[in-house]
C-alpha cells in the first residue's frame, strides 16, 4: 500500500522488521507528555507487536528510513485512528497531518462514514489540532488510569 499522491516518501504496512524503529517513534514522541499526565501514555504501552501482526500498524518512510507510525483499528462502526506518532526529527515536514489525510482516506476506502479518535485531556495542542482538522469532541471518560477525550469526525 503506498500513498496516493505524489509525494517524497510513501507510507506502507508496518512489517515485523519495523517493531523495534516503531517504539523508538513512539517513545520519542510521546515522552515528553510523561510529567504533564502524570502517567505514561497508552500509546507508550501498545504492543506494536500485535499491531504488527494484525496489520493495524503503518508506517511512513522517507529516503532516510521510517520517520512516523499510524495505528488505524477497524470497528464495527467506524475507523479508529488509534494513534499517529512522527519522530521529533521528522517533525515540522507535515508528515502528522499527512498521516491524518491518509487516515480519512483508509476509513472511505473501507466504506466507513466517521472516524474516531481519542487523546489526553492535558494534550491541549492535539485537541487543538484534531479541531482544525474537523474533529468534534463527543465525551470525556477515564481509562486505564488516564483522562481521555473522544473525538469524531464524520466523512463526506
Amino acid at each position: 500500500m503506498t500513498s496516493a499522491w505524489t509525494t517524497p516518501y510513501r507510507i506502507r504496512l508496518a512489517t515485523a522488521g519495523d517493531q523495534a524503529v516503531i517504539e523508538r517513534i513512539v517513545h520519542d514522541a510521546y515522552r515528553h507528555y510523561i510529567d504533564r499526565i502524570g502517567a505514561t501514555p497508552g500509546p507508550m504501552r501498545d504492543d506494536y507487536r500485535q499491531r504488527i501482526a494484525h496489520k493495524q500498524a503503518q508506517v511512513l518512510e522517507d529516503g532516510t528510513g521510517v520517520q512516523a507510525v499510524l495505528v488505524l483499528v477497524r470497528e464495527p462502526d467506524c475507523l479508529l485512528l488509534d494513534n499517529v506518532a512522527v519522530s521529533p526529527a521528522a517533525q515540522g515536514k507535515g508528515y502528522g497531518r499527512d498521516l491524518m489525510q491518509w487516515a480519512e482516506i483508509e476509513a472511505r476506502r473501507a466504506g466507513y462514514r466517521q472516524i474516531r479518535l481519542y487523546t489526553q485531556e492535558s494534550m491541549t495542542e492535539n485537541i487543538d489540532i484534531y479541531q482544525r482538522y474537523g474533529y468534534v469532541e463527543t465525551h470525556r471518560a477515564e481509562e486505564i488510569g488516564l483522562k481521555r477525550v473522544f473525538m469524531t469526525k464524520i466523512l463526506c
